[in-house]
Order: structure tokens, then sequence, then C-alpha cells
């Protein structure tokens, strides 16, 4: 069984995922060293989730949501159009200043073309209530396949109740760990061109991750991990 680290304290502070509140430095979740069967836990009604328990699910039923295919491969094509041209001229980093996030590079865009204006648009209409008050750029963070974000919570000081984003060229896993109990996880199936949505209990009280290539799996099943694009749509805090 892999040893499991924990952080006693939390830091608060700004980083390059923008302004968050660190908790584990590695998630208290199942290690996946297990046998795949100790790690399955309780498949939720939909296919993209998976919990630790019957209680947990309970809990983030209405607060987390996946919407598979939401956009089109044409679409996903037009947005890596415009973003690869910026992207191209970063480097991929892996020894961020907090040991926060590694192999990454990342944007922020506020002008966008009308096509993926238009997609953009679609994605707040169904992410957040009518009239909330969003966070003007987007943010865009480029994962290289060795890249992976460690255990975090987006400040409430800086965000509001929801995290939409869009996933691009691949799968991936996004894990949730309760702050006040490691052992409450969800796993979230984030497919390719996929949207995420964490709202309000899911968003406050559960740290977020996505897991590292070796260490993606879902329900005890390989989930491999390519490079990896989020294109992520936050609200202001109210």
């Amino acid at each position: 069984m892999r040893p499991v680290i924990r952080v006693l304290r939390q830091l608060e502070g700004n980083t390059r995922l923008g302004p968050v509140v660190w908790g584990r430095s590695v998630s208290d979740s199942p290690p996946l060293g297990r046998d795949v069967d100790e790690i399955k836990g309780v498949k939720g009604e939909q296919s993209w989730l998976c919990v630790a328990s019957a209680p947990v699910l309970q809990t983030v039923r209405g607060h987390v949501e996946v919407r598979e295919n939401f956009i089109t491969e044409e679409e996903e094509n037009a947005l890596l159009t415009e973003l690869e041209p910026g992207l191209r001229k970063k480097r991929y980093e892996f020894d961020h200043w907090d040991d926060a996030i590694h192999g990454y590079r990342e944007t922020e865009r506020l002008q966008w073309g009308s096509a993926c204006a238009a997609l953009l648009s679609r994605v707040r209409a169904v992410a957040f209530p009518e009239g909330s008050p969003l966070l003007g750029p987007v943010h865009v963070l480029d994962l290289d396949k060795a890249g992976y974000i460690k255990p975090h919570v987006d400040s409430v000081k800086f965000c509001g109740n929801t995290i939409a984003g869009l996933s691009l060229l691949s799968d991936s896993v996004m894990r949730l760990v309760r702050e006040e109990n490691p052992a409450d996880w969800v796993d979230l199936l984030l497919s390719r061109r996929s949207l995420y949505i964490l709202r309000d209990e899911a968003r406050f009280k559960f740290t977020h991750e996505i897991l590292k290539d070796e260490d993606s799996f879902f329900s005890g099943q390989r989930v491999p991990r390519h490079r990896r694009i989020s294109v992520i749509c936050r609200n202001l805090p109210v």
C-alpha cells in the first residue's frame, strides 16, 4: 500500500492556479496500487460518477455534474486553433514554486473568436445561475502527459460557488476528497470533450485534483491520460 502523507496545516496564497487553499500534499483517497476490487467504491446513477459510499453519493448529488460530449470534435478543434499558438510559446513547468502543479503551462483569455465565444456562452448558460456575476477571463490550463494537479480548493475570496471546465485532448479522472474526512472521496470520469461542473458542497467542502497518468483509474479500470487542456470558467463570490 502506498504511504499517505498528510499536511497538518492549510496554506492560503496565490498560485498559478489562482488563489487557492491547499490541504493534503498526497491524496488520502484509495491508493491505486491496491487490488482494483478494493477501490471500486459505489457507482452513482451516472456512468461518470464513482464514490466511496452511499452517504457520500447523497452529499454530492446535484453538486457535481459531467456532461459528456458537450462539445463536438469541430468545436474542440476551434478551441485548439485559438489556443495552440499562444501555448506553444510557453514551456511546460515542472518546478512550481509551491509544489502545487507539475508539468503545466497556462494562460488567461478574455477575447475569443465568434465560434468559441458562442460555445463558452453555452457553457456559462448551463453552469451558472442566470444573472450570476462571472469572472471575466477564462483560465486555460495545459497539462503535459506527465503533469498533474494536487488536491486544492479554489479560494472563496476570489471564486464563487461554481466551477465549470471543458476537457480537451484526453480523458482524465478528477478526484474530490472531503476536507474533514479523507475517507469520503468522489471520482469523476472526465471524458474528452466533456464539461464538468462543481457546485456548492462539492466546491467548498471537497478538494479536487487531476490524477497522474500512472494513478489514473476509474472504478478499478485504467483511464490512460495524455496531454490535457482544460478551459475553465468561474463565477465571482457574492
